[in-house]
């Protein structure tokens, strides 16, 4: 039974050393502290409790330190709360230091957890970066179509990226620039001669404006030919109004069509009252005979003025048609 005692004590024990040194990164602690950083162990635990890895903080400090920067160590874990990177702010404001480019550490923090890429954006404002347009065409005053594509040399902005557009407007607007100054040359010739023109007024008009970037260049890598836009135009405008003569023409053959289709029903229904007024005669010439309103006599004589008319007619149509083949 002694025996068994020291043994459940010694494992206790190391349990209890086990837990120790996991929940208190003492190896972290001794790093920091021969490296300059003045940290508690108060404060390694304060972090372990709020759920924040020692690590993360302590390590970024050490490097700021060894930099020459002077950060607290709240600031770099009020930023990690916050949902920062708190390793990339330290690499931007080291390199921004080497650099000599102003930026203090609460611009830096509101820089990152804006979204954007701070340690980039320092490196884009030593190095500048060159943007590249996509194919823009454009009409000039003659009708002729030119494809222009540009490379816009930028350095950011420190100051204005909080808030300041990015590259796609960077692109729009140089995009809009293109498209102005091509569609107000006299002839594509023009800008043919000279796409040095083209940068030069888009630069002009300040394009960087409200973004995070400052446009250093704006240089034409190439200036195609393209289509004939103006003899197109010209050829659907003649194609549409053909077809709007065309159409008009149908409406007017349509128009007759119908008139002539509506004299017709006028001739027949005219021929049908003939028709109908001749078969009502000798119903109207026998009521006359019975009533005595008319004579045998008159009847005979209408008769035979009526076989007369006919005989002459007759031989009139027989020497109209021996003249004509005379």
């Amino acid at each position: 039974m002694p025996f068994f005692v020291p043994v459940g004590l010694a494992l206790i024990i190391i349990i209890l050393v086990i837990l120790f040194f996991t929940f208190i990164p003492v190896g972290l602690w001794i790093t920091a502290y021969f490296s300059g950083v003045k940290i508690s162990m108060a404060t390694l635990i304060g972090m372990r409790l709020r759920r924040v890895a020692p690590s993360r903080i302590v390590n970024p400090m050490i490097k700021a330190t060894k930099a020459g920067l002077v950060i607290k160590i709240n600031e770099l874990e009020a930023h990690y709360l916050a949902g920062g990177n708190v390793n990339t702010l330290v690499d931007a404001l080291i390199a921004a230091q080497r650099a000599n480019i102003p930026l203090v550490f609460e611009r830096a923090a509101a820089i990152d957890l804006a979204g954007r890429n701070v340690l980039e954006a320092v490196q884009v404002s030593v190095n500048p970066k060159v943007i590249e347009t996509p194919q823009i065409a454009a009409v000039a005053k003659d009708g002729i179509e030119v494809i222009v594509k540009a490379r816009v040399t930028v350095r950011a902005n420190i100051e204005r990226l909080v808030g300041g557009a990015g590259e796609e407007t960077i692109i729009a607007r140089v995009g809009e620039g293109i498209v102005t100054t091509v569609g107000s040359s006299e002839s594509h010739k023009d800008v043919l001669e000279n796409p040095d023109s083209i940068s030069k007024t888009v630069l002009d008009k300040g394009l960087d404006s409200g973004t995070a970037f400052e446009i250093l260049s704006i240089d034409i890598a190439d200036v195609d030919v393209g289509r004939n836009i103006g003899a197109k135009l010209t050829m659907d405008q003649a194609e549409a109004e053909k077809r709007i003569a065309q159409a008009k023409a149908e409406e007017r053959r349509a128009m007759a069509v119908a008139r002539e289709q509506e004299m017709r029903a006028e001739v027949q229904a005219m021929k049908a009252k003939v028709v109908e007024a001749e078969a009502e005669v000798p119903l109207a010439l026998a009521a006359a005979l019975k009533e005595g309103k008319l004579g045998v006599m008159d009847y005979y004589n209408m008769r035979n003025l009526l076989a007369d008319t006919d005989m002459r007619s007759a031989i009139s149509k027989i020497v109209d048609e021996d003249n004509k083949q005379e």
